[in-house]
């Protein structure tokens, strides 16, 4: 279920359901017909968040050009660019911030650049990135953009977070992207972190590292290893027991 569009469906007006279904006639019939494109759910959901959650860039225009709200927020603190986010839709995107969008939102709000990193919307990320959203902005639930991306295994995003900059320690209070790769099993990600200068010795709230983290005997434990330099003496340890014994 998309919480993006939870509550009360009872009160939902055509104008709703046309934006969300992207059908742009029915969508002008009813503005001309006098339907207040502001018109809200008892949620507070408006046409346009519908429009942007389908990805409906012609629909989620007309309303703009007809008044619509373009920073309008839900019960839950989702706005329109937060559901363009969610559907994928850099057009929707890119047409939100045309229109005066806020890229960047408070602790209060659902951060629309978390949502497109943890789906994987790394076209949607850059958009917002460009324009001036803190790479490394925290968020109280969800920790960093890179944390996301590692906690949902998005290697896009991890890759273009790092190229452009983002702290490669930084990520929900003392768990780091490296926690969150190992943790994930991810051992593109964690090699990934570590060329980037991924402190491995970082230890989290329960005073783990990373190493502690990952599953015995697997790529990331491997990974880790390599990078401490134990490498030989972990991973080869009949080859060890040989050179001990010929000395």
């Amino acid at each position: 279920m998309n919480f993006a569009v939870t509550g009360s469906w009872a009160d939902r007006s055509p104008l709703h359901d046309a934006a969300f279904q992207g059908r742009l006639l029915s969508l002008k019939t009813l503005i001309a017909q006098g339907f207040n494109v502001n018109l809200v759910t008892t949620d507070r959901v408006s046409a346009l968040h519908e429009a942007c959650l389908g990805g409906h860039v012609a629909c989620a225009k007309l309303l703009l050009e007809n008044g619509a709200h373009v920073n309008a927020v839900t019960i839950d603190g989702i706005t329109p660019l937060f559901n363009a986010c969610c559907s994928g839709s850099v057009a929707c995107v890119n047409m939100l911030l045309e229109f005066g969008a806020k890229p960047q939102v408070g602790n209060h709000l659902a951060s629309p650049i978390h949502e497109a990193v943890k789906r994987g919307h790394r076209e949607c990320m850059e958009v917002l990135l460009a324009h001036g959203v803190d790479i490394d902005q925290e968020d109280l639930q969800y920790g960093t953009l890179l944390y996301v991306a590692c906690m949902y295994q998005r290697k896009d995003c991890v890759k273009k977070l790092l190229e452009l900059g983002a702290n490669v320690n930084a990520g929900k209070q003392l768990d780091t992207p490296l926690h969150a790769a190992a943790r994930k099993s991810s051992a593109e990600i964690v090699i990934l972190l570590a060329d980037y200068g991924a402190n491995l010795k970082c230890r989290n709230a329960e005073f783990k590292c990373a190493l502690d983290l990952a599953i015995p005997n697997s790529k990331v434990e491997q990974a880790l290893l390599l990078r401490e330099g134990k490498g030989f003496f972990c991973l080869f340890p009949f080859a060890l027991s040989l050179l001990l014994f010929q000395s």
